[in-house]
């Protein structure tokens, strides 16, 4: 293992030092794991060099590293995840579930593995060793590059891909469930039945206290009843959480999703309302041009309406999204007015953020129109209300597109 040595020490008043040390020893602690587990995996010493920081989270540490000694043929590079969760937080749901969904996509044929495969887990170190994917960009970088037909081009392939991973894993929640029984399951499966309840409980009554705006009755309803959706025994697939556009790879064998930390099996109307209001649980989402979204949920619904035909009719389908968008714009309507530092609660990498109130005016517009088109007058006029408060409290705005169709 090839591990660069420290420099010499030259004293260090600020402490940065200390800090660059601290971290090289986490790779080294992680290079050494990932080590021991593919040899316990495999049954033979397997060597790894060259660390490569590919960028993790406060919560985790994300390599890329060579395989330098194997006597098994694998590949000249593996990604290695390890979690560094300090002791005593709360479980290690994120890892289990994470686990999980590799352990569920890498049991499924090749043509259906829609992320990295996974070769090696460890619950003791809370590590995860998986197929590298390369320096394919991903969807955030197309969105935010310069080309507008490569940024279509790539939002369409995510579009159908999130049908066919959803066509792939129908039916296989027991499988799903199976899995997390051996890992100890997390406390909750489905993050959203966490803070979606406790969204649309409280949301009404910080409405009023924060922007004077009240909430009929059968608006509260209608929120209410969507969560419904978190039970549905019909339409249930894996769900990545959060297919924001820096978790998926556009690869040259498609694109793959990342980042599983949420996974679960759920109504998959949470992820499809991902291309209708765009990315909602995402503070780095920007607007998309008129039609795209249109276009992204007819070949997310050409996939899967070959496992689910009742989708292709509209009186079936856009209810059920207009639930699940009604879900997301009261959801992170409540993390705005409730959560410290609200950005953290969805994936952004380095790319440039719009501001928190644009987004939101944005989604309340959305919920709007679309409300107006299903004829759910009363959810309509109570999100125009909240528009309204929104610009009086942050003034005239309006969401920009992506640069890519700037």
């Amino acid at each position: 293992m090839e591990i660069a040595a420290d420099p010499p020490e030259t004293g260090d008043p600020d402490g940065t030092g200390d800090a660059d040390h601290a971290a090289r020893a986490e790779v080294l602690a992680t290079v050494v794991a990932a080590e021991s587990v593919l040899s316990k995996r495999f049954g033979a010493r397997i060597s790894l060099a060259e660390p490569e920081d590919l960028g993790g989270s406060e919560r985790s540490i994300v390599l890329r590293v060579k395989v330098a000694a194997s006597p098994f043929s694998l590949p000249r590079t593996l990604a290695v995840k390890r979690y560094v969760q300090p002791p005593g937080t709360s479980p290690r749901d994120s890892w289990v579930r994470e686990a999980v969904s590799y352990q569920l996509f890498t049991a499924l044929a090749a043509e259906d593995r829609m992320c990295p495969e996974l070769f090696a887990h460890d619950s003791g170190t809370n590590l995860l060793v998986m197929e590298d994917l390369g320096r394919a960009p991903t969807l955030a970088e197309k969105l935010h590059g310069s080309d507008a037909r490569a940024a279509e081009g790539a939002l369409l392939s995510w579009a159908r891909s999130l049908g066919k991973l959803h066509a792939s894993t129908a039916g296989r929640e027991a499988d799903f469930d199976a899995l997390l029984r051996r890992l100890s399951p997390p406390t909750s499966k489905d993050p959203l039945t966490v803070d979606g309840p406790a969204a649309m409980a409280a949301l009404p009554g910080l409405l009023r206290a924060v922007y004077d705006v009240e909430t009929p009755d059968d608006v509260v309803d209608s929120a209410q009843a969507t969560l419904k959706l978190l039970d549905a025994v019909r339409h249930r697939a894996f769900s990545p959480s959060d297919s924001c556009p820096d978790n998926n790879l556009i690869t040259n064998r498609g694109v793959r999703f990342l980042d599983f930390e949420g996974g679960c099996v759920r109504n998959m109307m949470f992820d499809a309302a991902y291309l209708t209001v765009p990315f909602p649980s995402c503070w780095c989402a920007y607007a998309l041009p008129p039609g795209m979204t249109d276009a992204m949920l007819a070949a997310w619904r050409a996939e899967v309406r070959t496992m689910w035909p009742d989708l292709a009719d509209d009186a079936v389908l856009l209810p059920k999204l207009l639930d699940a968008q009604i879900f997301w714009v009261w959801l992170t309507t409540w993390q705005f007015l409730t959560v410290p530092d609200v950005e953290q609660l969805g994936s952004g990498g380095s790319v440039a953020r719009p501001h928190q109130a644009d987004v939101l005016v944005e989604r309340w517009a959305g919920l709007a129109k679309s409300a107006r088109r299903a004829g759910a007058a009363a959810v309509a006029d109570h999100a125009d209300t909240v528009v309204a408060a929104l610009t009086a409290r942050f003034g005239s705005r309006s969401l920009s597109l992506y640069p890519a169709f700037d």
